[in-house]
């Protein structure tokens, strides 16, 4: 028995790989692997001696530990997580940890190795930054070509937009099915620069979206904020370079404003079919933003040449084309009911902690009163809207 219903059809906007040290530098070109850095754990509740213990085992977990996490059954969501959980990091077991999670599909998204190539140093050389780029959208395409159920998501730095859009093409020659870019500047230009057309271009033919998942954008304020002459918080996690409360309160500002410049210059009125997805950024803040873009969008039309001529308003083009996953904690049918339910996506986050121990309970639990037609939007018509190509044949 699997852990989603199988009378429904749940589609995941969101689970992650649980990378080992050598997941880029292993599908690196030669010629660069030197300058790749190994995965680092520093900022994760993922331990070196945890992950020592997996590499000692040839990068799998032991037979023992495999048969313990098969045993969990339909529990296992709720007891096997990051590094250790199955299928975490080797293709093989995600096939079994799919059969018993149920989902029809799953968005794959990496956990540690983009630091370096979504960096907004500018001190990073582009073969290093799209030398590892590609590094990492190889090994998410063969992680992901063992099991039609997984979606790899590939890396797309936008600092140099030839070499973004040619890691674009690369990546849709290869099947990968979403293309995560950072929501920050794009160094010195605007991601909303005409220079980026060909990109949203090449996807609205290709029907594939763009992404966004937090750790696209500096996970925490810059340091002056904790300034503050009464000491360091620490993070979630105990430590100190993951996300502090500080930090979480802000968490939607990056990637609010990258939606707003993307609405206000013009790119989503451009093009109109190209799909978007906000994940793991919570979604709490939507409504809001849509009536703000709304507002701007009609006072300023009358000095704004561009804003006068669109022919939808950003909360149409907001309805049409993008999606966003609400935290766990996060009230649905309150977000329903301030914007509208074409909005909002299903995700387990799948194997992390954050994504809690029964996401469909957490989320069904506050949609008690929301009608069965806004449920399913949720859970499967809306992502199948972002991304048309998911649906399985069952569903048709």
């Amino acid at each position: 028995m699997a852990y989603a219903p199988q009378q429904r059809a749940y589609y995941d906007a969101d689970s992650h790989i649980m990378e080992l040290p050598d997941f880029l530098k292993a599908y690196a070109d030669p010629e660069i692997r030197d300058e790749i850095p190994s995965v680092s754990y520093s900022a994760s509740v993922v331990t070196e001696d945890e992950v020592a213990v997996i590499m000692d085992q040839g990068g799998k977990h032991s037979a023992e530990h495999v048969a313990a996490q098969l045993a969990m059954g339909d529990a296992l969501i709720e007891n096997s997580k990051e590094i250790q959980a199955l299928g975490a990091f080797d293709k093989h077991d995600r096939v079994i940890a799919n059969d018993m999670l149920g989902f029809k599909k799953q968005l794959v998204f990496p956990t540690h190795s983009l630091h370096m190539p979504f960096s907004p140093s500018s001190k990073i050389p582009d073969k290093v930054r799209y030398g590892g780029a590609r590094a990492h959208n190889r090994h998410m395409a063969d992680f992901c070509s063992i099991d039609d159920r997984l979606m790899g998501v590939a890396a797309i730095p936008l600092e140099n937009p030839a070499l973004a859009l040619e890691e674009v093409q690369w990546s849709l020659d290869n099947g990968l099915e979403a293309m995560w870019v950072p929501h920050r500047l794009a160094g010195e230009r605007s991601p909303t620069h005409v220079d980026f057309n060909p990109i949203w271009s090449l996807l609205q033919e290709a029907q594939v979206p763009v992404v966004f998942h937090v750790g696209g954008n500096p996970l925490q304020l810059k340091p002056e904020w904790s300034n503050t002459g009464r000491g360091v918080t620490k993070d979630w996690m105990g430590g100190g370079e993951n996300v502090r409360a500080r930090d979480a309160a802000v968490l939607h500002q990056g990637i609010e404003t990258f939606i707003s410049m993307m609405i206000l210059d013009g790119v989503l009125e451009d093009f109109p079919d190209l799909k978007f997805a906000s994940v793991e950024l919570g979604a709490g803040w939507v409504p809001e933003m849509i009536v703000r873009l709304d507002h701007i969008h009609k006072a300023y039309s009358r000095v704004d040449d561009r804003l006068r001529g669109f022919k939808r308003s950003p909360s149409e083009q907001i309805r049409q084309q993008f999606g966003f996953t609400p935290f766990v904690f996060e009230d649905v049918s309150r977000l329903i009911d301030q914007s509208n339910d074409d909005l909002y996506l299903f995700s387990s986050d799948y194997p992390h902690t954050e994504g809690g121990r029964d996401p469909i309970a957490r989320f069904e639990s506050c949609m008690k009163d929301v009608p069965q037609a806004s449920v399913d939007k949720f859970n499967s018509g809306n992502f199948l809207r972002v991304f048309p190509h998911a649906r399985v044949t069952a569903d048709k």
